[in-house]
């Protein structure tokens, strides 16, 4: 069996290092077209680099996030390729493109389907929906996914598989312990980097609201968000410490120390969650809803941050949420059903 898999960001690297393992165990010949969407070596190849993946077959390098401009080059590796399947993770615009590119050629697999947030103002809720829609099997994080997928009338097989993030944090959060930044005291481990988040109002906002919280953050700085950051003027308060973006490992890490979480990241919201750390997520809605019901996780706008911050605790009773750690093995198997 061929598997194309389709990855351009942060998220997909760290998802489907596991899964490559996996498929190589059961006999899969995967292939791993990269579309560029991020280029930065922070962002890109220190994950490929610290993870072990496969390196891509195919660097499309498009260095763009725009759909359009994806999907072509990524239809003409599937046509060179001739994959059984093509693999496409979450919600991106390298998953839509991928799914598009895929669509009439060869049959879509979708790596963690069926979730919502219900705010189609997010370009990652379009996504979904989409890329659920043209995929012919969709794997599904826990039963309510599966369950959605059912009231939308999607057509393609549902499989409940769990989330293969937790299959990373399984194998690599022993890995991960002392590779942080080392950071002294107690800390807020602090994300920020979404489209809307990082529209100057908006992150102007995000700032003044940090500064008035009676905390230290450490702020890994993504690309997007520290070209907003210069290019308006916008200057971090005296209470959080500026850093380059880390790795997957040294993110764990990170978040692993932390006494709380505040973070716009769909990933983040579920590594906290794992490694038992309260989290504030900097937007009106979330797909990872379970996490805001078990009470570990609480959504604020800006201007809610500091009570919200000042209040958030894990509860003790938290479930276990998203699956075992093994959802790699069940995908492997169902690409075979």
């Amino acid at each position: 069996m061929r598997v194309l898999s389709v990855v351009g960001n942060r998220p997909q690297f760290i998802k489907s290092a596991p899964l490559s393992v996996v498929l190589r165990e059961a006999g899969v010949d995967e292939t791993v077209v990269h579309t560029g969407q991020h280029w930065d070596a922070g962002m890109s190849q220190v994950f490929f680099d610290e993870l072990a993946i496969p390196a891509p077959a195919h660097r499309l390098d498009l260095r763009t996030a725009d759909v359009d401009a994806m999907t072509v080059p990524i239809r003409t590796v599937i046509e060179a390729e001739r994959p059984d399947w093509v693999l496409v993770y979450g919600d991106t615009n390298s998953t839509a493109a991928g799914a598009r590119a895929a669509d009439g050629v060869v049959p879509v697999a979708h790596v963690e389907a069926g979730l919502r947030s219900f705010d189609l103002s997010m370009p990652e809720e379009r996504n979904r929906i989409e890329v659920d829609q043209a995929a012919t099997l969709l794997f599904c994080p826990d039963e309510r996914s599966s369950q959605q997928l059912e009231k939308e009338g999607v057509l393609g097989r549902r499989e409940v598989v769990g989330d293969v993030m937790a299959d990373s944090l399984r194998v690599f959060a022993p890995l991960a312990r002392g590779r942080g930044p080392g950071v002294a005291g107690p800390y807020v481990a602090l994300t920020i980097h979404r489209q809307a988040n990082t529209e100057p109002t908006r992150l102007r906002a995000i700032v003044d609201a940090i500064a008035e919280c009676r905390a230290a953050f450490v702020f890994p700085v993504h690309p997007r968000t520290r070209h907003t950051l210069d290019d308006a003027a916008i200057a971090l308060p005296p209470n959080v410490h500026a850093i380059e973006p880390l790795g997957f490992l040294e993110m764990l890490d990170l978040v692993a120390g932390a006494n709380r979480v505040v973070t716009d990241s769909g990933g983040l919201q579920k590594e906290a969650y794992w490694l038992r750390v309260p989290c504030v997520t900097l937007r009106p809605s979330t797909e990872w809803v379970d996490t805001v019901a078990a009470g570990a996780n609480r959504l604020a706008e800006p201007e809610e941050l500091p009570a919200a911050l000042a209040a958030a605790t894990f509860p003790p009773d938290a479930p276990q949420l998203y699956g075992d750690g093994h959802a790699a093995e069940r995908i492997a198997a169902a690409l075979y059903a």
